[in-house]
């Protein structure tokens, strides 16, 4: 614990000023996460892979605070796998990149691009995509006939909308650019934590909510995700990343890491999602249990 806090502190300060990176320590795979089930769930997988696979031993950090923090543990050398980042995150965080709307288009320009600026590999996609959605309850949705985001206009300004707060003002794809897209506004619309719209949802404090599209509680709370019609939102399509520098090192890790690509799908995640936030599994048991019945601790894995 007294190793994990400093290595946050050390990414705080160099995220403050700090201009130059120390390198890599590849004698040591050390996995880093966000502050989220699902990439807690996929740190978890390729561990055990790696482990099962190989003689390496795994280190974890958990629950970083950001995609950018995340991102500058990676820089400093504190990790060299990030367990889930997702292209349209990085594309306009660490990238300082203009939103881009197709999904082949973004993850070819933000590999590239991550490869030349920062010697890293962002992996192909996991085979999931977690990007904004707007929701409602299934009793809603069936009163007003709504299927897709469009359908709201007509009820628009009598709804109270709840919303992540950083959405509001995202450039490109937040509030602003969205009623400018839509064309339609909401009654009221209520900054809150990622995690309070589906509790507000819930407890009928808002008519619709932005969430994220894996999200298990909206499993939980028998939601309706309404479909973009716009494709407003830009492709946060889920993948893995690793330092060029552990994979020269160690170039046996990569086609293990690589057996995760495009086996998990967007439906797949939210229900893993469900299996820890809602039933309380927790997120190792979830991700072993998932290698399990995919037959990756077997011969068979290369038939995966």
């Amino acid at each position: 614990m007294k190793r994990i806090f400093l290595l946050l502190m050390a990414t705080v300060l160099c995220f403050a000023g700090c201009s130059s990176s120390q390198e890599s320590n590849t004698d040591n795979i050390v996995i880093a996460n966000i502050v989220t089930t699902e990439s807690q769930i996929l740190s978890y997988m390729l561990k055990y892979l790696i482990e099962y696979y190989t003689d390496e031993e795994v280190e974890l950090i958990n629950n970083l605070g950001s995609s950018m923090v995340l991102h500058q543990a990676m820089i400093n050398g504190d990790a060299n796998i990030s367990a889930l980042r997702y292209t349209g995150t990085d594309l306009t965080g660490p990238l300082q990149e203009a939103p881009m709307k197709d999904s082949v288009e973004t993850l070819a320009f933000v590999q590239k691009a991550f490869n030349e600026r920062f010697n890293q590999t962002f992996f192909d996609s996991y085979g999931f995509e977690n990007t904004y959605a707007f929701m409602v309850s299934k009793e809603m949705a069936q009163k007003h006939n709504l299927t897709k985001i469009s359908d709201l206009q007509s009820i628009a300004s009598t709804l109270q909308a709840g919303v992540d707060t950083s959405w509001m003002n995202r450039e490109g794809d937040g509030y602003k650019a969205f009623t400018e897209a839509y064309a339609f506004d909401f009654k009221r619309t209520y900054p809150m934590q990622i995690g309070l719209v589906y509790d507000a949802v819930q407890a009928g404090e808002v008519d619709v909510v932005l969430g994220y599209t894996t999200d298990g509680r909206i499993a939980s709370y028998d939601l309706t995700v309404l479909e973009d019609d716009l494709n407003f939102f830009p492709p946060y399509d889920a993948s893995m990343m690793a330092t060029n520098e552990l994979l020269e090192a160690k170039p046996h890790i990569k086609p293990i890491m690589s057996l995760l690509v495009g086996k998990i799908s967007t439906e797949k995640m939210q229900e893993l999602n469900y299996l820890s936030d809602n039933n309380l599994m927790e997120p190792a048991v979830v991700a072993e249990n998932f290698l399990i019945e995919h037959n990756y601790f077997s011969e068979e894995v290369g038939d995966q």
